[in-house]
């Protein structure tokens, strides 16, 4: 995930200074998607609510969501505070601000002639955008609210300067999944029970502990994966391996699965290789299962941490 570079260099200097900045701090924009898949996870606050969408959220969460993404930013990359504006980068004055749709920023008239950092994501779709723009009086829309905000009409639109736009966002997995599928993995009164649908479900794909957490609710909610009791023991019997980022990199490799980072799994239903490929577990060799092959052996044993933290 690398910065824009198609565009031209800014006009503004300043403008320029903190776009060099920003991308000093973080040249790949991971820090950055990182922080605004922290705010969605925050605001969602799956554990103790089972949310996971944007419709789920009442009103003000929704409009609170700028403010999070504000703070987690700052304690991300330690900016200086403004004096009339949220940051400070590069000597210059930056004010942050979010929408959920692309151009729906609203710009305080304190924010007026200074550097607007503006930022957009869309959790269905995992993407995150990311920009600068000096906040002219030529490119704010001529109606204000009460409290005296505007938005960039489509010159100031046009001038944003973008340094990430679509980028990749690490994906919410119960999105990515068909509705019905979601709402079957909810319909169960017991977390342990719940957990075992979402591995089943979303086999193959990347689930971050989050999600764990958002189905499950529980507490120690990464016990619900491990083995005695949790996914790994009651799924191995059909056929599936959770493999965590963090310890199991090479079975997941040896697999042909996408890799899960440290706090992700992947759940995989796994046959007896014939032909010496897939993985080496437990003396023998086992490859991802077709969807439609039948599963005759259970999954074989793979090591895990005594730690809670896997």
């Amino acid at each position: 995930m690398l910065p824009l570079d198609e565009f031209a260099p800014p006009a503004d200097p300043a403008l320029a200074d903190v776009a060099a900045e920003i991308r000093r701090l973080d040249p790949d924009g991971s820090r950055w998607a990182a922080v605004i898949r922290h705010t969605y996870d925050m605001i969602y606050n799956g554990q103790e609510t089972s949310r996971y969408r944007w419709d789920q959220l009442m009103k003000t969460e929704k409009t609170h969501f700028g403010t999070l993404f504000e703070i987690n930013a700052q304690r991300e990359f330690h900016f200086e505070g403004g004096d009339s504006t949220d940051y400070r980068i590069a000597g210059h004055q930056v004010d942050a601000k979010w929408s959920q749709s692309m151009g729906g920023w609203m710009l305080p008239p304190e924010v007026f002639d200074e550097l607007a950092l503006v930022a957009t994501g869309d959790d269905a779709t995992s993407s995150w955008s990311l920009g600068l723009v000096r906040v002219r009086s030529e490119y704010r829309r001529e109606g204000a609210n009460r409290d005296k905000k505007s938005q960039l009409n489509q010159l100031g639109r046009n001038s944003i300067h973008w340094i990430w736009r679509d980028a990749p966002l690490r994906p919410n997995v119960l999105l990515q999944l068909p509705r019905d599928v979601v709402d079957n993995i909810f319909n169960n009164r017991f977390g342990t029970q719940r957990t075992h649908r979402l591995f089943r479900a979303a086999e193959g794909r990347i689930v971050h502990r989050n999600i764990v957490a958002t189905v499950s609710r529980q507490l120690d909610h990464q016990k619900r994966v491990r083995y005695n009791g949790g996914s790994r023991s009651a799924l191995a019997p059909e056929g599936y391996l959770i493999l965590s980022g963090q310890y199991h990199g090479g079975l997941v490799e040896a697999l042909d699965l996408p890799m899960p980072r440290n706090d992700e799994y992947i759940s995989v239903r796994v046959v007896p290789s014939s032909d010496g490929t897939g993985a080496f577990i437990g003396g023998r060799r086992w490859r991802r299962a077709r969807p439609d092959e039948a599963v005759a052996e259970p999954a074989p044993r793979i090591d895990e941490p005594k730690a809670n933290d896997d």
